[in-house]
This record gives structure tokens, sequence and C-alpha cells, in this order.
């Protein structure tokens, strides 16, 4: 494993939210058309893992996964996960709570 991936506190929260409501739950960061900065949160084992995707790390005791391509650009960073206002990706677990889950990067983070 990498760990090269962190949680914010709203992250966090949310994560500990969706976990009540389906169990175990695992990340996968795509380089998708449609949502490419939001990563998608599915119960365990709703995804398959593919030999290219790249185990970064845990938060909130779930797997985050990347697309191997999607690797290769950002492996010279650590991914920050965050939560805005929104409604998530389709099959994403965030979907229907108005607030999404959001990958940052820690060369683009603002300082506190």
């Amino acid at each position: 494993m990498n760990d090269k991936v962190s949680a914010t506190d709203a992250a966090l929260a949310l994560i500990a939210e969706i976990k009540a409501d389906h169990g175990e739950i695992m990340f996968h960061q795509s380089g998708g058309c449609c949502d490419g900065s939001s990563p998608m949160c599915y119960a365990q084992g709703d995804f398959l893992i593919g030999d290219n995707d790249v185990l970064l790390g845990e938060i909130g005791g779930a797997p985050f996964y990347i697309g191997g391509e999607q690797y290769e650009v950002w492996k010279h960073t650590s991914l920050i996960i965050d939560v805005v206002p929104g409604r998530g990706g389709m099959f994403s677990l965030d979907n229907g709570r108005e607030k999404r889950f959001l990958t940052r990067s820690e060369i683009c983070a603002l300082p506190d």
C-alpha cells in the first residue's frame, strides 16, 4: 500500500455516515470523463478491482484505489479526499445526500 491518500474531517464524517447505512465500503478514483475529480464510493465488493488499479491507502477504514493510468498522472502527489455541497456520482453511495466527495491534490491544497 502506498499510503498516498488522506481525508478531511468532513470526508471522515461522511464515510462514517455511509458505513452506518451500508456497512463496509471502498473507493475508486478513475480518470473517467463524467466525474473525474470525484471518487466513487461503493459497498465493499460491488466494484471489481482491475489488474491495473492501484491501492493508494485507506481513509476511514475504507480502501482507496485509483485507476492505473490515473495513478501514472498523479503518482507524484498525495490525494486529499474532501466533501463539498452537491450530488455524488450516479452509482456512488454519496449520491442523494446533498454533499459529495471531491479529490484534491496536496500540490493544490490551500494552507490552513
